[in-house]
């Protein structure tokens, strides 16, 4: 891949560069804080580095659900891959326009594109015998099994707040468009791909292509994208500056570096939870193990010093 003189990187924006807070919801607050991201993804390519940008989606994901859920009565319902690739589509379009937006008012040659991305995953994979990642809104069990019955939902309840449907989270095996992702950034694009963890699919019995029910993490399909792509940096954005070791606790303690043999240590003695820090951290050793040089961890405000190695949380094999 052609690179500029710093190198290529991947950055996996975190939801916290697209949705502030839960006050700030809305279309126009999406663009306002997608905005403000976009100016730090700037700079660092005003830094001189090539980008290949990815992003989460579970609010937005959400958001369709209930607009489903509330047009039940008059519309059909949307497959939860078309959705995937709806907020693809959606927050690629926001991402783009803003950095084009600020390429613009900087005087910048840069272009930024997007690509609608398939994910395939294992039809087999264990992920799909016991699902467990939970989407849509909470329902009365009489209510959830209705669903479960009509649409052919797993549905579990979760105590004391009702009952949701759950889907599969399985592994990403294969980025569909690699070639298409390799070619826009060799040719100098800013790409944003692999939105939300990809849309899933699986091939068939004749080797075709379908969507499937399923939630892909997005760090992971991230880590595997940076791999694949030959990344010379691995840059998850998140709400932190820097990973801690007993988080919320007196003894909380920023770490400035990490080996990968620390990090999987850290990560199997539960220091990174599953709903948070988990994944990240997972992806990032995920990342290195394939043979990846140097991950980042820091929150977007700092993406240009922690990709020059002085802020955030480095990680190397």
């Amino acid at each position: 891949m052609t690179t500029r003189a710093k190198g290529f990187a991947v950055l996996a924006i975190g939801g916290n560069s697209l949705i502030r807070d839960k006050q700030h919801q809305r279309v126009s607050d999406q663009f306002d804080v997608t905005r403000e991201t976009c100016r730090h993804v700037a700079d660092l390519l005003a830094e001189g580095w090539s980008l290949v940008l990815t992003h989460g989606n579970g609010p937005q994901v959400g958001f369709i659900l209930r607009r489903v859920e509330l047009a039940l009565g008059e519309l059909h319902p949307v497959p939860l891959d078309s959705i995937g690739a709806d907020t693809q589509g959606a927050l690629g379009y926001m991402i783009q326009q803003q950095l084009g937006n600020e390429f613009r008012r900087r005087g910048m040659p840069h272009r930024a594109v997007s690509v609608v991305t398939q994910v395939r995953v294992d039809a087999d994979d264990p992920a799909f015998r016991d699902p467990t990642k939970p989407i849509g809104s909470f329902m009365d069990e009489a209510t959830a099994r209705q669903r479960a019955a009509e649409e052919r939902w797993d549905v579990k309840e979760e105590k004391g707040r009702g009952w949701r449907r759950v889907v599969a989270s399985p592994e990403p095996r294969e980025i569909l468009e690699l070639d298409a992702i390799r070619d826009l950034a060799g040719g100098g694009y800013v790409v944003v791909a692999v939105g939300g963890g990809g849309v899933p699919v699986v091939r068939d019995a004749g080797g075709d292509l379908r969507g499937t029910a399923a939630v892909i993490d997005k760090d992971l399909a991230s880590a595997l994208l940076a791999a694949q792509l030959g990344a010379d940096v691995f840059v998850v954005s998140t709400g932190v500056d820097r990973v801690c070791l007993d988080f919320g606790k007196p003894t909380r303690r920023e770490l400035s570096e990490l080996t990968l043999a620390e990090a999987r240590r850290h990560l199997a003695a539960g220091q990174f939870p599953a709903g948070s820090m988990g994944p990240k951290i997972e992806a990032v050793a995920r990342f290195l193990e394939a043979g990846g040089r140097r991950a980042v961890v820091t929150s977007p405000e700092h993406l240009a010093e922690a990709v020059a190695g002085t802020h955030g949380t480095q990680i190397r094999g």
